[in-house]
């Protein structure tokens, strides 16, 4: 007997591979498929302007990033000693305006050449409700807990979500004309925008992230939203706060992403990673310094050694060799190696 109903993404036209650099840019939603994208020892650059939810900030950004323009000076604020830009989310944050135009500025040229350099840019769509500062007219990406009698909040209207969209499309494959863009829509609902108003939003996104797939057949879409609303249809896959998909749910959605996304030699490595991912965690129950558990770490060091011609396991190889020398020093009792 079946209770949900599940279904499985068509692959993906463009497969990632070991050897893939990404960027992802966009809402919450695109910082933990980009972490677990990370944990997976793929090559990312993870959301480098912080969380942006609108389309709107997001086409903006990654214009200014690939035109090397600077940020408006128009968009900085102090506020309570600390300074923050409207166009970026509040974990860019600097003690002076200069020191914060410095940091804007290097996050915009960090994000221009790695999407230059990149395979995939995966841009998340959170919401097409925005706020306009009144004083410039302009969209923000965060209001950083400024008052809200200095903006207006309304649904961006569709067909200017699209023309934004279009041209972003136009924009990055100038730069880049191998460049292959995921798109998702969040599954994270905006009730704060009421539950009708936010079924709005989304729909307006997906309609014109289906429309670019149709116009660009180097853009696809991954149905994130689809899973969480359809398949996981149930309140034990959110958070406490009954919005955000919690951590079982992230991993079920990234498991369809790698069966949808992963080419053969990256999944097999998916499943391999695993292993090794539990072994670098493995401590002993009893002594680190035992013949057993030194032959384990061996085994693991030479494991990682053959991995490494591939993937960047400086870590993980320099912390398997910190624990061989301790267990070599406690061994001796001197603190000195043998």
């Amino acid at each position: 007997m079946q209770f949900h109903t599940e279904f499985s993404p068509e692959p993906l036209p463009y497969r990632l591979g070991l050897d893939s650099r990404i960027v992802t840019i966009g809402s919450c939603f695109a910082d933990v498929m980009g972490r677990r994208l990370i944990d997976h020892k793929l090559d990312v650059l993870n959301n480098p302007f912080g969380t942006i939810f609108n389309p709107v900030t997001i086409a903006k950004l990654l214009t200014m990033a690939l035109r090397g323009t600077a940020p408006d000076d128009n968009g900085y604020i102090e506020r309570d000693g600390v300074w923050f830009h409207y166009d970026f989310h509040s974990s860019l944050w600097a003690n002076t305006q200069d020191e914060l135009r410095n940091k804007l500025i290097d996050a915009l040229s960090t994000t221009a050449e790695a999407i230059r350099q990149a395979d995939f840019l995966f841009l998340t769509l959170g919401s097409a409700i925005v706020y306009r500062h009144l004083k410039t007219g302009e969209v923000v990406a965060n209001c950083h807990k400024m008052p809200g009698t200095l903006f207006e909040k309304y649904l961006y209207q569709i067909d200017h979500l699209r023309d934004d969209l279009t041209r972003l499309m136009k924009t990055v494959h100038k730069a880049n004309p191998r460049l292959k863009v995921v798109l998702t829509v969040s599954p994270v609902r905006h009730t704060r925008d009421t539950m009708p108003l936010n079924s709005v939003s989304k729909s307006t996104l997906r309609v014109i992230a289906h429309e670019l797939t149709i116009w660009n057949n180097w853009v696809s879409y991954f149905p994130a939203y689809e899973l969480m609303m359809d398949d996981l249809r149930d309140y034990r896959f959110y958070e406490v706060d009954m919005i955000h998909p919690n951590a079982q749910a992230h991993d079920y959605i990234f498991e369809k992403f790698v069966q949808s996304a992963f080419d053969t030699e990256l999944r097999a490595f998916v499943t391999q990673w695993a292993q090794i991912s539990r072994s670098l965690a493995h401590r002993p129950l009893y002594s680190d310094n035992s013949p057993a558990h030194r032959q384990f770490l061996i085994k693991l060091l030479a494991e990682l050694e053959v991995l490494s011609d591939r993937i960047n396991l400086s870590a993980e190889l320099a912390d398997i060799r910190t624990r061989l020398k301790q267990g070599e020093k406690k061994e001796t009792g001197t603190g000195e190696l043998v």
